[in-house]
C-alpha cells in the first residue's frame, strides 16, 4: 500500500469515502438481502442472523427462512420447535427466538410492517444499537451510524493508525464513527454499506489484503505508520472444545434431530462430568430452548430436577425413570 499522508482533513475524509464507496460499486459480493426487493423484514433476519456468524453459513439458514416464513405474521404463527430446527447451527439460537418474539411485536404493535426509525426498531426484542442502525440504513435507506467489527476495524486502521480497534467499543470509536458519516442521506447509507464490506473482504483482522484496497492511493494512518503491531491482549481465552457452549450446541443438535432426547442420551454427552450435564440442561431450559419431556408428569421438582436425575439415573433399582428434555 503506498501514499504517506492520512485521511485527516475534511477533504481527504471525503477522498477516502468516495474511494470506498466506488470500489463497492465494483466489488461488493451478490447477496440476496442486498437485492432491491429484498424487503425490510429479510434485511431484519440477515443482521440478526449474521451477527458473529459468517455469511456463507448464513446464506443457505436465511433462504431457508424466508421461503417459510417471508414476512413477520408468518414466523409469529409457527411452532416455536420448528424456527430452532430451522436455525439448524447457525449458533447462539437464543437469536432464534428473539426473532420469533420481534416478528409477534411488529405484527402485534405495527400491523405486520417493520416500524422506521432507531428507537422504534429498538423497542423490538432483541433489537439492539447495532440492529437497529443497519435497519435503518439498509431497509429503510435513512441516515443511521452503523458500527459493526468490521467497520471500527478500518477506521482504526486508516484513520487512527492502529492495527485493531479497542477491545470494546469504546466512545473515541463512536465519535470517530459518527464524524466520518457523510451528511447527505444516499451517500452515507452507500457509506456504511461499503465500509463494511471492505473490512470483511479486504481489510480483514488477520491477513489485509493491503494491495487490493481503495485507500492505498488515498492514504492510510496505520500504513504510514509502518503498520505496527497491535497491543498485546493478555486476556486468557477458553477454548471452545470442552466448554458449556459446545455441549449445550450437542443438546441441542439431538433435539432438533429427534425433537426429543432421553436421559440416558443427555448422560452420554459426557459421562464423566454430570453436573455439566446438569448446569447445561438448566441453562437450555432458563433460555427456553428446551422444556421437561412428560413435564406434566413431573412430580413438583423444578428446573434443576432434571439435571439432578440425568446424573443420578443408575440410582436405586425401581427408580422411575426421568424426564429427558424435548423442543419448546
Amino acid at each position: 500500500m503506498t501514499g504517506t499522508s492520512t485521511p485527516s482533513t475534511p477533504a481527504m475524509i471525503d477522498a477516502m469515502i468516495d474511494a470506498v464507496i466506488d470500489w463497492y460499486r465494483s466489488s461488493a459480493r451478490v447477496l440476496p438481502w442486498r437485492e432491491p426487493e429484498a424487503s425490510a423484514w429479510g434485511i431484519l433476519v440477515s443482521e440478526v442472523m449474521l451477527q458473529q456468524t459468517p455469511v456463507v453459513r448464513v446464506l443457505p439458514r436465511w433462504q431457508e427462512w424466508m421461503r417459510r416464513w417471508p414476512a413477520p405474521v408468518d414466523l409469529a404463527d409457527a411452532p416455536t420447535a420448528e424456527v430452532l430446527r430451522v436455525w439448524d447451527r447457525l449458533g447462539y439460537p437464543r437469536r432464534a427466538l428473539r426473532l420469533q418474539d420481534c416478528a409477534r411485536q411488529i405484527v402485534r404493535a405495527h400491523g405486520g410492517e417493520v416500524p422506521r426509525g432507531e428507537q422504534a426498531l429498538r423497542a423490538l426484542p432483541g433489537i439492539g444499537e447495532y440492529t437497529a442502525a443497519a435497519v435503518t440504513a439498509f431497509a429503510h435507506h435513512e441516515r443511521a451510524v452503523v458500527v459493526d467489527t468490521n467497520i471500527r476495524r478500518v477506521l482504526a486502521r486508516a484513520v487512527r493508525g492502529r492495527a485493531l480497534p479497542d477491545r470494546s467499543y469504546s466512545a473515541a470509536e463512536r465519535v470517530l464513527a459518527t464524524s466520518v458519516l457523510p451528511s447527505e442521506r444516499g451517500r452515507s447509507v452507500a457509506w456504511n454499506q461499503a465500509v463494511m464490506e471492505l473490512g470483511a473482504l479486504v481489510c480483514t483482522a488477520r491477513s489485509p489484503r493491503c494491495e487490493q484496497c481503495p485507500l492505498q492511493a488515498r492514504g492510510c494512518a496505520w500504513v504510514a505508520a509502518g503498520r505496527p503491531a497491535p497491543e498485546e491482549d493478555t486476556r486468557r481465552r477458553q477454548a471452545f472444545e470442552g466448554t458449556d457452549r459446545q455441549l449445550r450446541g450437542r443438546i441441542m443438535a439431538l433435539l432438533r434431530e429427534h425433537g426429543e432426547t432421553s436421559p440416558a442420551a443427555l448422560a452420554a454427552l459426557d459421562p464423566e462430568d454430570p453436573v455439566r450435564v446438569e448446569r447445561c440442561i438448566r441453562s437450555l431450559l432458563a433460555d427456553g430452548l428446551a422444556v421437561r419431556a412428560g413435564e406434566e408428569h413431573a412430580s413438583g421438582a423444578g428446573a434443576g430436577g432434571v439435571g439432578t436425575n440425568v446424573a443420578r439415573e443408575a440410582g436405586a433399582d425401581g427408580a422411575a425413570a426421568p424426564d429427558g428434555l424435548r423442543l419448546p
